[in-house]
């Protein structure tokens, strides 16, 4: 089967590294990729936002499957260009994205749902959300309405945070049209846990869950990023939780929705009355991809081409009984404005460790050399018997890496083994 993967980051990479495992796996392409994907899946310099220019690539090319990574492209409606040419696609048409592309879409469907989820107040203008953080109760959680790459989020200890939140949102437009209206809502307290599924419009089927680190410091301070760090174990959610989750928020969404065929990915907050919806994406996580894959024993390939076929019923899905990490290095700036082309060492190093696998995110090849091309640069991600092992693994690969300006969290996973 021929294969494109659109997107530049590590949950690209991933991507590309478990798809390129599959003895149905042909050819496989990247729209761009990265200074890593480079390796088994050849590049397109194609921009992801480009619907039109990448469904006429897949024509050319007879490209069997496209698995689209980024919520950006799925929102524009990548996916019904794609099937509007009889194309095989992962991910939702551009109506159902909105479950991602818009909060308080999320919202009025999880009231109507009875989903549980935070109380909050949608406001189209800063003045009425300044009218309701007058009587909010704080800490709040202020967030863009639209898309942001994981920026968009504010949780707001003071009033003042709060106003200062919207003023940036809604007046100077920092996030562009995905703060021109917000969603203001309760801030829940407990801990943060990933779960997505797999679905083909007709069933879905479950992965392990995972947890992510938001907060760019150590003790979940700072501002919040696409993701410093992520692991997985079979500790985050216990089996009472699980199916909790997912006959009491999964099924019933994907019941409502209809045809929804993708990736499903719930952000809960696991709260003393249970786990509550704080988000739902359409795609695969970032940097949770990088934690579940490596988990996977089942041919992701033949788990996308059963989605396509509407089939995905007839597949086992099978998962190593293992754990596994992953620390983001990122540019010591990050997530403010960060310098790119620094030469990057040591990868070679960290590659050969046992269980560790180095997804590129933020990274470009010239001259053969990888330089740093972002943000978040690398995931330094290991396999281990248990989470302690694969932290451990992990950070050692992580010090073997080295790149001006490199910085990362170092209690990445310590929630899990305090939980063990």
């Amino acid at each position: 089967m021929r294969v494109l993967v659109v997107g530049s980051g590590g949950r690209e990479h991933a991507l590309v590294e478990a798809i390129r495992r599959s003895p149905r796996a042909s050819r496989l392409y990247a729209a761009p990729g990265n200074g890593g994907t480079r390796a088994h899946a050849e590049p397109v310099a194609i921009a992801p936002g480009d619907a039109e220019g990448l469904a006429a690539f897949a024509e050319r090319h007879a490209i069997d499957i496209t698995v689209v990574g980024p919520e950006a492209p799925l929102s524009l409606g990548i996916a019904d260009r794609f099937r509007s040419r009889q194309l095989g696609v992962i991910g939702p048409t551009a109506e159902l994205a909105r479950i991602e592309g818009s909060k308080a879409f999320t919202k009025r469907l999880c009231s109507d749902l009875g989903l549980p989820t935070a109380a909050y107040t949608a406001c189209a203008t800063a003045e009425e959300a300044y009218g309701v953080l007058e009587t909010s109760a704080f800490p709040t959680v202020v967030k863009a309405d639209g898309l942001a790459a994981g920026k968009g989020v504010v949780v707001a200890e003071t009033p003042g945070q709060a106003r200062q939140a919207v003023a940036d949102f809604m007046e100077r437009r920092t996030l562009g049209d995905a703060g021109s209206s917000v969603v203001i809502e309760e801030c829940l307290k407990g801990e943060e846990a990933s779960f997505h599924v797999f679905a083909d419009g007709t069933d879905f089927q479950p992965m392990v869950a995972s947890q992510d680190h938001k907060r760019r410091f150590e003790g979940d301070t700072g501002p919040n990023t696409g993701g410093m760090g992520a692991y997985s174990d079979d500790g985050i959610l216990s089996s009472e939780i699980r199916r909790g989750v997912i006959e009491g928020l999964i099924r019933p969404t994907l019941d409502a929705v209809g045809a929804y065929t993708g990736i499903l990915y719930a952000g809960l907050m696991l709260t003393r009355e249970g786990p509550k919806l704080l988000e739902y994406n359409v795609r695969f996580g970032d940097p949770e991809t990088q934690v579940i894959l490596p988990r996977l024993e089942t041919d992701l390939l033949e788990i996308f081409a059963a989605m396509v076929d509407h089939r995905l019923s007839e597949v086992e899905l099978a998962w190593k009984p293992l754990a596994s990490a992953s620390i983001v290095l990122v540019a010591d700036t990050y997530p403010g404005k960060v310098e790119t082309g620094r030469k990057i060492s040591g990868l070679e190093a960290a590659a050969r460790m046992d269980g560790v696998t180095v997804y590129h995110a933020g990274t470009r090849w010239e001259d053969g050399h990888v330089y740093t091309n972002g943000g978040r640069v690398l995931n330094v991600t290991a396999v281990g018997d248990g989470l302690a092992d694969a932290l451990e693994k992990a950070y050692a690969a992580a010090d073997a890496i080295a790149f001006e300006g490199k910085a990362c969290r170092r209690d990445i996973g310590q929630k899990g083994l305090r939980r063990q």
